[in-house]
């Protein structure tokens, strides 16, 4: 099994939806994505994402199932959590979230106090037991640490989401602290991210990371990523800073 993750286009946050760059760049993504033979499309239910597929979908002459659990990974921490100021979780100064050693463990993360006092766990678990729910419609029961692979296939999943969410699933994939994924990747509007299961062994299933935000669509059409999703690579870039 093949599961394509994407992010939505280039983000206009004020109305749910693309800016001009973004329409570009979904347009771009479904003349690859539209090459695909594609088992099923599942979709968040944010304007952002939905948008994004729309190109695709009507290339193919396809719809999509829109799923209410891959919307944004929805925690915000607030002064209420024990941070300074406002933020997501993927926005924490890296000062602040690096002093404690819980949040690179996978299986420690949660110990986090401030992440106690947000509620996180139940979130997360949420979002992983979605996830295992599908993956077993389609074939791949977890167990343990990997999945039982009751139904083998080659077919491709493809989700449209977002990064914090992107994150999630793949911490829960691969077994990482998701801390680790949201500080320490990015994910630029449209890139795909592709995982395929390794069976070595009869039944027995993990899933492989082969490419991370792979923006190969807009390269070949001589578009640059957009910024979004990146801080300053510098201080000094004032511009870039949007925090």
């Amino acid at each position: 099994m093949k599961l394509l993750i994407i992010r939505h286009g280039d983000p206009n946050y004020e109305i749910d939806s693309l800016t001009p760059t973004g329409f570009r760049e979904a347009e771009l993504l479904s003349e690859r994505i539209s090459k695909l033979d594609v088992k099923a499309f599942y979709l968040s239910p944010l304007g952002r994402a939905q948008a994004t597929a729309v190109p695709t979908l009507k290339k193919m002459n396809r719809t999509g199932e829109t799923l209410n659990w891959l919307r944004e990974f929805p925690i915000t921490l607030s002064e209420k959590n024990g941070i300074q100021g406002n933020t997501c979780i993927w926005d924490w100064l890296p000062e602040s979230w690096t002093a404690d050693a819980c949040n690179f463990d996978k299986d420690r993360w949660l110990e986090n106090k401030v992440f106690q006092k947000a509620n996180v766990e139940a979130k997360y678990r949420e979002v992983c037991a979605e996830l295992d729910a599908l993956l077993e419609k389609h074939g791949y029961k977890r167990e343990g640490a990997y999945y039982r692979a009751v139904k083998p296939n080659e077919d491709t999943l493809v989700f449209f989401c977002h990064f914090g969410l992107e994150c999630v699933l793949l911490s829960h994939l691969i077994n990482v602290s998701p801390m680790v994924l949201w500080h320490g990747t990015c994910a630029a509007p449209t890139s795909v991210t592709t995982l395929v299961t390794e069976e070595r062994r009869k039944g027995i299933a993990y899933f492989r990371m082969g490419s991370f935000g792979d923006t190969a669509h807009l390269y070949v059409a001589g578009e640059e990523p957009s910024f979004s999703a990146r801080f300053c690579e510098t201080f000094d870039r004032e511009d870039q800073r949007h925090d």
